[in-house]
């Protein structure tokens, strides 16, 4: 009996089924909400973290990418319980079904917000929110209230020391998480103020003074609250409304530096100044000594070169004053001479002077001489005499010539003039009009011409005319 095959059934491959169980697993949850305590988190170098949320009976694996880690306050480690948003998915390389997170919040945090929010605007609306008053700078002595054993009292302590070892601080310790804490910051607030006050009347009566001239006993002028980082439960105590209210009605000015930056709370709000960190509310309460030893020392270079410049210039000043001094006799000596010298030039001036006058006296008596008005008139008249005389002989000097000149330009024009030639047996014909007949074709047979003569004119009638 022939054995009997099926045919081969159609298969995907793993990619393919993997890339459609994704597009089914995306469209079909879309973004949902997902609660759970953290496993397993993992930090690698590209800034992604990689986690599993978990409950009593099951795990998810969850991918937090860099570009939404990083807008995400809320800190995550082991052991959290916290909410995430997100899509459901597949890692299409492994086959691994996992929640592409999108956001992060702790575990009833929800309702925490509403709450902050509704008291935020609650306390803004009354004005609690309206402090600004300045905090000295730097304080004589400070009131830090914060936890004796957290990161934040060892921060602010090293920075303060670091900057201007000069401030004095008294720490309140105080439980600054859970609900004990709201009383115990309320109450070191208070203790802090009443000491304040009593410094204050004390100081109006007692004049007791160190070496410097400040009082023995510096009393409280600023005060900070502050402690480190946490999660939105952690730092809740910083939003109790009682403890706000104790920092807006705080007699001395009040510095917060609760959490990280990210982190506002409400105390920080009613607060007179906010400080993102507790040591960068250190930094802003006290100047950096260094930079003041550094200023000082600038300053201290820049006096001592004034200075140096000062006492060369009034040196030289000196040497100069000590140079010009002379003894009194021999000022007088040098007198004595500069007069003398004058007197000579005096001297010798009137002498030059008076040689000049006489001189001008003579120049002006021989230009009177020259200009005596009898000579003046003689010369005068002798003056006349000649040109008389000149001019009688220019006159017939010049009419003989111009005599001579007439009698050439009439021999000349009687050269040229046409009686002359008249005078030689010629005669001009002229027709009635006066116009002169130069051509037999000017003239016509019974005609009447006028002939002149060398002397007189004839009429004569044109019989005819002649060929040559």
């Amino acid at each position: 009996m022939p054995a009997f095959t099926s045919p081969s059934p159609q298969a995907i491959s793993v990619s393919d089924l993997n890339r459609q169980a994704r597009q089914m697993l995306e469209r079909g949850f879309g973004d949902c909400w997902v609660e759970g305590e953290i496993s397993g988190l993992a930090r690698p170098a590209s800034g992604h973290i990689y986690f599993s949320l978990k409950d009593a009976k099951a795990q998810l694996k969850c991918a937090f990418f860099r570009n939404r880690a990083s807008l995400s306050r809320t800190p995550l480690k082991d052991g959290d319980r916290i909410k995430v948003r997100g899509r459901v998915s597949i890692f299409e390389p492994r086959g691994d079904y996992q929640l592409i997170v999108d956001a992060v919040q702790p575990s009833g945090e929800g309702e925490l917000m509403a709450a902050y929010e509704r008291l935020k605007q609650q306390l803004s609306g009354e004005g609690v929110f309206a402090n600004a008053r300045p905090l000295p700078y730097p304080p004589r002595h400070l009131a830090l209230i914060t936890s004796p054993t957290g990161a934040a009292i060892r921060d602010v302590l090293a920075v303060l020391q670091a900057r201007w070892p000069m401030v004095r601080v008294s720490v309140f310790p105080s439980v600054v998480q859970g609900r004990e804490a709201p009383p115990a910051l309320i109450r070191a607030l208070a203790l802090i103020n009443r000491q304040a006050r009593k410094d204050a009347e004390t100081h109006k009566d007692v004049e007791t003074h160190n070496d410097i001239g400040r009082p023995a006993i510096d009393p409280f002028d600023a005060i900070l609250i502050t402690r480190g980082g946490g999660s939105l439960e952690d730092l809740w105590a910083f939003n109790d409304e009682h403890l706000v209210r104790a920092i807006f009605h705080s007699r001395l000015p009040v510095m917060a530096a609760i959490g990280h930056e990210v982190d506002v709370t409400l105390a920080e709000f009613a607060a007179d100044v906010r400080a993102p960190t507790p040591s960068a509310a250190a930094e802003r309460l006290v100047p950096d000594r260094r930079d003041l030893e550094a200023t000082l020392n600038q300053q201290r270079r820049r006096l001592h070169q004034a200075w140096r410049g000062r006492f060369n210039a009034e040196s030289q000043r000196l040497d100069h004053l000590r140079a010009r001094l002379r003894h009194p006799g021999e000022r007088l000596a040098q007198q004595r001479q500069h007069l003398a010298a004058l007197d000579r030039r005096l001297q010798l001036a009137m002498r030059q002077r008076l040689q000049r006058d006489r001189q001008r006296l003579d120049a002006t008596n021989r230009r009177f001489t020259l200009h005596d008005p009898s000579r003046t008139l003689r010369q005068s008249r002798e003056r006349i005499d000649q040109l008389r005389q000149r001019l009688d002989t220019a006159q017939r000097r010049r009419l003989h010539q111009e005599r001579q000149n007439l009698q050439g330009i009439a021999r000349e024009l009687n050269a040229v003039s046409p009686l002359a030639v008249l005078g030689r047996g010629y005669s001009i014909l002229q027709d009635d009009s006066g116009q002169v007949v130069r051509a037999v074709s000017q003239t016509q047979p019974g005609q009447m011409l006028t002939a002149r003569l060398g002397e007189g004119r004839l009429k004569l009638e044109v019989k005819r005319r002649l060929k040559r």
